[in-house]
Formats: structure tokens, C-alpha cells, sequence
């Protein structure tokens, strides 16, 4: 997920307006140790300064060597989170779901990507009601009427697979329902406008249309990406209307991820550096997939067995 605009840094207390739903506005808990990886496991670049040494100047078109790769990373990044969404449950720890993906990851001889990424504490982002990015696993258990976006990438093999869904915790009211339901259709609009020869731009142009007709706002602080052997790269993949030049082509691998809101976009990130909440504490939901670009259109990478 890369960050679009400068955003204001602060942490305090704010009221949530009732039109918004019932849910619990969450605010960062006590977070445990970081966990370690095997020296067995193949480690991304950064994985002991914090900071990418990859340098990725325009979208890379990949071989057949390269997107099978891809094919086998995200592969294994979709079947991690639908494990996950089967442990999803009421009085369930984010800082448990950070274990369960590290552990699946390293099972499957693979690395939790956002470990240590630009100093990134946990294995996993899990986000959680007015959270609409990046938030950090941490000791807070998941209370009835919850919803929580699960962000998961791997590196495999030499790749990085990346997706991400939101999950219903119990009971959800149906403000929650609509608005992640929402998500999901946006996401699937930006998809279908990718086959070769269509402008990156129109992907936000797609999503921000149909969430518009939805009634939702789109969040333009965050972006999809290129992804391959390195965790971000071009493409930038904006999610609402932009200027952003080029095209598609056989062969390049990004992210579609659009953040839908209940309220307004503005957003602020709390004093871990980390932790992207609603301004107005409205709930946001989000949906991830990878998609590769083919001869003939679009194949999305992030599907489980």
C-alpha cells in the first residue's frame, strides 16, 4: 500500500457521529515483542535495515519464469487469508492473527513481507472498524460488530503476493454489511477496466464511479502498486479520478486496493507512524487483490486453491 499525500500526524480523542452505525471506534493497545524469522527462510532486501534497496524505475514487464513466480507467491498469500478468515472470531486478538499468518508463512518457507518493512513492527496489517490502513496487531481482542480488514503479503520464492479482505466479526450492523459488500464491487469495477492498451487512470476513474453511485467515498491517500520481486513499485494505481500516465501491458503484475469510507476522506496517522484512522472515526472497509495483465485482459493472481 503506498501512501499518496502528506497526511497530518496527531492521536487524540474524537466523537463519531451516530449515522456512521454501532461499532467500538478503536484506538491503539499494547503490542508485542516482534517475532523472528528462521535464517532458512529466503528475506526480502530489507528485512534487517528496514529500507528497500530496490530501485524500479518504470513498470516491469515480466517473463514466464517471472510470472510464474507471481502465480505461486500470491498463490500462497490468498490461501494464507482465507485461512485466516476461518479463525476470524468475537474476543480473537489482532496480535493472534499476526501469530497464525507468521507462523502460516513460515510453514510454507515463505517471509511475512510487512515484517520490517520501513521498520513495520508485525507480520500482518489488521484493520479494524475506523482504522482504514496499516494498523498494527496488537492486544485488543475483536468485539461483536466488528469489521477488520486483513492485509496480508508474502515473499516466496523471490516474489511478493499481496492481497487483502474485510471480515465480519459476529454481529454486524447493516451500515457494516453494505459498506464492506460496497468495497468489494468497487474493487471488482477497477479490475474489470484492466487489459492492455487501457490507461492506469481509468482504474480510478471506475472505482470512484461506481462508489460514488454506492453512496461511499473513496480514500485517495493510499494507492495500488507494482509488485514482483520487490514489495512496491510503478505502476502507481490510484483508486479515484488522477492523471496518472501510461498504460497497461502484457506482463506487469500491480495491486487494485481501494479504501471505501462511510464519511469523509481526510485521515490522520496516530504517533506510531503507522496507523492510518478516519478523521471523522467512520468505518472503512478494503479489498486486495494482485492482478497480472494478459494478451487478452486481466488474471487475478490472488485466488486460494
Amino acid at each position: 500500500m503506498k501512501l499518496n499525500h502528506v497526511i497530518r500526524h496527531i492521536f487524540f480523542t474524537k466523537t463519531r457521529e451516530p449515522s456512521f452505525g454501532k461499532y467500538a471506534i478503536v484506538k491503539p493497545r499494547e503490542i508485542s515483542k516482534q517475532k523472528s524469522v528462521p535464517d532458512n527462510i529466503p528475506r526480502p532486501s530489507y528485512y534487517k535495515t528496514g529500507e528497500p534497496s530496490e530501485s524500479i524505475p518504470h513498470p516491469e514487464i515480466k517473463n514466464n519464469k517471472q510470472i510464474e513466480g507471481m502465480r505461486q507467491s500470491c498463490r500462497l498469500a490468498a490461501n494464507i487469508l482465507q485461512a485466516v478468515g476461518k479463525s476470524i472470531k468475537v474476543g480473537q486478538r489482532t496480535d493472534e492473527i499476526d501469530t497464525l499468518v507468521h507462523n502460516l508463512s513460515i510453514k510454507s518457507g515463505a517471509y511475512p513481507s510487512p515484517l520490517n518493512y520501513r521498520n513495520y513492527p508485525k507480520s500482518v496489517c489488521t484493520s479494524v472498524n475506523n482504522v482504514a490502513c496499516h494498523g498494527i496487531p496488537d492486544n485488543r481482542p475483536l468485539e461483536d460488530g466488528d469489521i477488520i480488514n486483513v492485509d496480508i503479503t508474502v515473499f516466496y520464492k523471490g516474489y511478493h503476493g499481496d492481497c487483502s479482505k474485510t471480515f465480519l466479526v459476529g454481529t454486524v450492523d447493516d451500515q457494516g454489511k453494505l459498506l464492506v459488500e460496497a468495497t468489494e464491487v468497487c474493487l471488482e469495477e477497477g479490475i474489470k477496466m484492466c487489459k492492455p492498451g487501457v490507461h492506469f487512470r481509468d482504474i480510478g476513474y471506475g472505482i470512484e464511479k461506481k462508489a460514488t453511485e454506492l453512496g461511499y467515498t473513496v480514500i485517495p491517500a493510499f494507492l495500488g502498486h507494482g509488485i514482483g520481486s520487490y514489495f512496491h513499485g510503478p505502476p502507481e494505481i490510484f483508486h479515484t479520478r488522477n492523471n496518472y500516465p501510461g498504460k497497461m501491458r502484457p506482463g506487469m503484475t500491480f495491486t487494485i486496493e481501494p479504501i471505501l469510507t462511510q464519511g469523509e476522506e481526510l485521515i490522520d496517522i496516530l504517533d506510531d507512524n503507522w496507523t492510518a484512522v478516519t478523521a471523522d472515526d467512520a468505518r472503512t472497509a478494503q479489498f486486495e487483490h494482485t492482478v497480472l495483465i494478459t494478451d487478452s485482459g486481466v488474471e487475478i493472481l490472488t485466488k486460494p486453491d
